[in-house]
């Protein structure tokens, strides 16, 4: 197949006017201008589709998600402090079954794929949607198991023997799973070391919540503070006193290239370049930032230590919702780069692009396999309309509302294109 748009927007260099991007299978085999296509590009009887006037451009990859929390959508208001917003999500989980959950996952899934998602990250905390709710979409989900391990009931080598055996014994499994620890204050140290060597064994990569409050920072650092006071009675707290969240989790050994860190809004003096040495990726998640008001996003300190920083959409429960103002948010990582622009103007739009495609790839471990238009890369593309100067297209994309006009995954049209 060979694809043809008036903008193609590679993502590995500057926009393409008049672009074809030739496919065979699931693998792209050249990309660029028309004119400079070579007669092998597309194999033999390739047939041309000219998408017309828009934009061909990777599938979007949302690095941070949890689809089975989409309902919650406007059900939370922003909270006073973190604690209450963690008392208030437990509270209203408690009353869901199992089908409420699927059927959130899956209206969450069907707005990431109306809205140019190809690959999201997704945090499975009901391991018994697996794999049911794989086969329920075209979208690439990769799934990391929650895990959390407060007290001594279950020993902790349990808590992970088991999320992983049940990974294992999943059909279709292999490159689709990973564990996620959830957070420094819900895992103790021997489940944080005993995930790493299990994900490390396996290749598998890890996704941890971390630094994400102002209260997670001062339980860490000064054994103090609403967290402290919350958790005292229900975790051992001597791993508290001794550092920032992310030297606790470098002390033990956690940090490593296939470590995901998510959120990561408050940092300690050395903290940016302890991720950078790791080689861990932070995903950023600008609408959750703002419902929770913390305080400006460190990018400056960590794009300047050379960490990959990536976006994700987080879940529906952490977005301001305006009841007066239909129609009520969705999962959208074209929303997630409008608000982070314009909290950092100085970035550039294809450096912000970037971050919600090749970055989020490269924290999976895909680097150039996804999230960029590249010969060799995985055919997973998207089309928006557009009309303008082909020296604006950037920006005009990060500021597309509403669904794309198609999608292909793996060589193969989800949202068929308009004939």
């Amino acid at each position: 197949m060979i694809l043809r748009a008036r903008l193609l927007l590679p993502l590995s260099g500057p926009p393409v006017q008049d672009g074809v991007l030739c496919l065979s299978g699931q693998r792209i085999t050249w990309a660029g201008p028309r004119a400079e296509m070579p007669a092998s590009a597309a194999g033999s009887g390739g047939d041309v589709l000219d998408l017309g006037d828009c934009v061909l451009m990777p599938g979007l990859v949302n690095a941070h998600c949890h689809l089975d929390y989409t309902d919650l959508v406007g059900q939370i208001a922003p909270p006073r402090g973190f604690v209450d917003w963690i008392q208030a999500i437990v509270g209203h989980k408690a009353g869901w079954s199992v089908d409420r959950y699927a059927a959130s996952w899956r209206r969450g899934a069907a707005m990431l794929l109306r809205t140019g998602t190809t690959t999201v990250l997704d945090i499975e905390a009901v391991p018994e949607l697996q794999p049911a709710a794989w086969d329920s979409t075209p979208l690439r989900v990769v799934s990391f198991r929650e895990l959390i391990h407060l007290g001594d009931r279950v020993p902790a080598a349990d808590v992970v023997e088991r999320a992983v055996n049940d990974w294992l014994g999943m059909p279709a499994s292999a490159r689709r799973v990973g564990l996620s620890p959830h957070a420094p204050y819900t895992t103790s140290v021997d489940l944080l070391e005993r995930a790493a060597r299990a994900a490390h064994r396996r290749h598998w990569r890890l996704v941890t919540h971390v630094a994400e409050s102002e209260q997670e920072f001062e339980m860490f650092m000064y054994r103090h503070g609403p967290m402290y006071e919350w958790l005292k009675g229900q975790r051992d707290m001597s791993d508290c006193g001794q550092g920032t969240p992310i030297e606790h989790l470098d002390r033990h050994g956690y940090l490593e290239e296939n470590v995901v860190a998510v959120h990561v809004n408050y940092l300690g003096p050395h903290d940016a370049g302890i991720l950078a040495r790791s080689g861990a990726s932070v995903v950023h998640c600008p609408r959750s930032h703002d419902y929770f008001q913390h305080l400006k996003f460190p990018y400056a300190e960590l794009a300047a230590a050379g960490v990959n920083i990536c976006l994700g959409t987080d879940s529906l429960a952490t977005v301001r919702a305006e009841p007066h103002l239909p129609p009520p948010p969705r999962l959208d990582m074209f929303a997630e780069m409008r608000e982070f622009q314009q909290r950092e103007p100085g970035v550039s739009p294809h450096e912000i692009l970037r971050m919600a495609t090749a970055h989020g790839a490269r924290a999976l471990g895909r680097a150039g396999d996804l999230g960029e238009l590249v010969p060799g890369a995985v055919a997973d593309a998207i089309v928006l309309p557009y009309s303008g100067p082909a020296q604006e297209v950037e920006e005009a994309v990060i500021y597309h509302t509403g669904e794309v006009r198609s999608s292909m995954i793996d060589g193969r049209w989800v949202m068929e294109p308009p004939r």
